[in-house]
């Protein structure tokens, strides 16, 4: 097996699309039967990684029925594009909400760049491909597909963005959770058990709507959620109920944090420096040693959702 593949058992494969840093933006190829599904791709830079592991697991690109990219968020779907050019007879289920965006990416290109700049843009990400109209379609709230007579459902799972839908997996009791269940690096297991923290990523953070989709994730009972950052988390169903307990606590302490410096006027920097100190005496808790690493490692999560907290405060009242 390719040294960036990891076999999870039930005929899926978690696929490191190398991302930014090791094990940190996976990739899911489920097999059944002779029959593939790719849910979520990473970006363009990740395409001949997953072409890769098709060929390692001795399936050939027309074996590939869907491609299933959680939300449109580039580090999830910026490759679908890509990567359908190269499968022959796959079609794209992507949410109602960001149907157009993997159609025409435009919009999705522009406002990276806004962010990112040309150059890093072309580094992290690639130009970004459109999927044709007539291969693409709009999942809904318990839509139920199938792989090779495999069960797939999918439901609408807003809070970390109003583009995301979950898909559950019954052979399993697995839900492919995007960033709806948070981020958990293996770097940072103790003793074999995972810690999580949540993701406020701009530009659709809800607290509120990701409390009730996660409840709703826990509802089926799940023995293991499957994140795109990164990896199988989980085990047992009570393992997952600590840790959406865990995340959710940290929902509040983060939403609590963002209010007490709403009009701050050092606002960003406080807020970024108040979330990593969080996470980082949360990891001690966690019996981890919280490093220089441990700080450095968690960044760029603390910089993103400083960013999606203070777009949550400025978002006019509904």
């Amino acid at each position: 097996m390719l040294d960036f593949i990891d076999d999870l058992g039930h005929g899926i494969y978690a696929i490191d699309t190398g991302f930014q840093r090791p094990r940190f933006d996976a990739a899911y190829l489920m097999v059944e039967h002779g029959h593939a599904a790719f849910i979520d791709t990473g970006t363009n830079h990740a395409v001949p990684r997953l072409l890769a592991a098709l060929h390692a697991l001795g399936l050939t690109p027309s074996c590939v029925d869907w491609v299933i990219p959680t939300h449109v968020h580039l580090d999830h779907a910026g490759g679908v594009g890509l990567l359908m050019e190269a499968l022959p007879g796959a079609r794209a289920l992507v949410h109602p909400r960001g149907l157009r965006h993997m159609v025409d990416p435009k919009a999705l290109w522009l406002g990276a760049l806004a962010v990112y700049g040309e150059a890093e843009m072309q580094r992290s990400y690639g130009k970004l491909v459109p999927v044709p109209a007539g291969r693409a379609e709009a999942s809904h709230d318990e839509q139920v597909i199938e792989l090779a007579g495999r069960p797939l459902r999918l439901i609408d799972t807003p809070g970390h963005a109003r583009h995301h839908h979950a898909v559950w997996d019954a052979r399993s009791r697995s839900w492919f959770t995007g960033d709806t269940f948070g981020l958990s690096y293996r770097g940072f297991d103790m003793a074999g058990r995972a810690w999580v923290l949540p993701t406020s990523t701009p530009v659709q953070f809800e607290p509120e709507a990701l409390k009730a989709t996660v409840a709703r994730l826990l509802a089926a009972e799940p023995l293991a959620m499957l994140l795109t950052h990164y990896g199988r988390i989980g085990g047992s169903v009570a393992e997952v109920r600590r840790l959406a307990a865990l995340m959710l606590d940290q929902v509040d302490e983060m939403v609590a944090l963002a209010e007490s410096l709403r009009t701050a006027p050092d606002r960003h920097e406080r807020l970024k420096a108040g979330l990593l100190a969080g996470y980082l005496a949360r990891l001690r808790a966690h019996g981890h040693a919280a490093d220089a690493d441990a700080a450095e490692w968690l960044a760029l999560d603390a910089e993103l959702n400083a960013q999606g907290l203070e777009i949550m405060l400025d978002r006019p009242a509904r």
